[in-house]
């Protein structure tokens, strides 16, 4: 049976090894470079700090009780007074995939989003990763900005 809770401290371990195996997943594709250097979580970052954050929901997915997926929103305050949330990290072990917890995952996030007043959420999608951009799409998600990039 599928779940979505909040993250406490006790879930610090496998969070950061959530977050390496995301970021090992996402290293090989199209736009990762720049990702992995200003937006990845490395394990050395202090994911209870994260999790103790009252600006972030750190949700956790289960499969019968057993971590699987991470889910991580950020609130930021908008320059009319209003707020945005923003997912930063979601991920399912590849083996916990097509179950539907992320869509769990993502429905919790999108409800602790409303319930702190937020207008809208936005979810990032790495040009190479279609496979997220699906996703996304298939939870009513639309593009609203294209950050375009060139190396220097």
């Amino acid at each position: 049976m599928e779940s979505v809770r909040a993250a406490d401290a006790n879930d610090a371990t496998t969070i950061a090894e959530f977050f390496a195996a995301l970021e090992s997943e996402l290293r090989p594709m199209r736009g990762s470079e720049v990702w992995a250097r200003r937006d990845a979580r490395s394990v050395d970052d202090a994911v209870t700090t994260l999790i103790a954050d009252p600006a972030v929901d750190v949700v956790v997915g289960e499969i019968d009780g057993t971590p699987v997926g991470v889910g991580v929103m950020v609130v930021e305050r908008l320059a009319d007074g209003g707020s945005l949330a923003r997912v930063t990290e979601l991920f399912v072990l590849e083996a916990a995939r097509a179950v539907g917890l992320g869509e769990a995952i993502l429905d919790d996030l999108v409800v602790r989003a409303r319930d702190r007043g937020c207008s809208g959420i936005d979810a990032p999608a790495l040009p190479g990763h279609r496979a997220a951009k699906n996703f996304f799409e298939d939870q009513g998600f639309t593009a609203r900005l294209l950050t375009m990039h060139r190396e220097l």
